[in-house]
């Protein structure tokens, strides 16, 4: 019985003293910074239901990558280029479950967007999980 209440002692101690080590809160510098980047992220998402061309490019490097559901490559030139397609119309989205992940001066910001639109005159839904990468 000693052994026992020592084990759950030390497994609350140890639990107790493991809270310290969590992930420290973020800094109102990193609360800033991840608020912009929110802004952006949202200033993205209504630039390409408005097919703002500057605004999309703006917010992309140059050496930009998507890689698609099928596995094709696209470059920054061939996914604006596909957006500005006049016979694509693409409905105002959300997007869910927005998250932002800091690894010192990169940022990870991921979400599930549900896009509907149309394309040469056809309905579309477009269900699709993201990473993107700010340095």
């Amino acid at each position: 019985m000693n052994r026992l209440l020592f084990a759950l002692v030390s497994v609350f101690l140890l639990s107790g003293s493991l809270v310290g080590y969590a992930a420290e809160a973020p800094s109102s510098k990193e609360s800033a910074d991840d608020a912009q980047l929110k802004l952006q992220s949202d200033a993205w998402d209504q630039a390409i239901v408005r097919q703002d061309r500057a605004a999309i490019e703006s917010n992309m490097a140059e050496d930009f990558r998507q890689i698609d559901g099928h596995g094709n490559l696209e470059t920054k030139q061939s996914f604006v280029d596909g957006l500005m397609d006049p016979e694509l119309t693409i409905h105002p989205y959300t997007v869910e479950d927005f998250e932002i992940r800091r690894y010192g001066d990169v940022a990870l910001l991921s979400g599930m967007s549900r896009m509907t639109g149309t394309y040469k005159g056809e309905d579309f839904v477009s269900h699709y999980r993201y990473i993107d990468i700010y340095v």
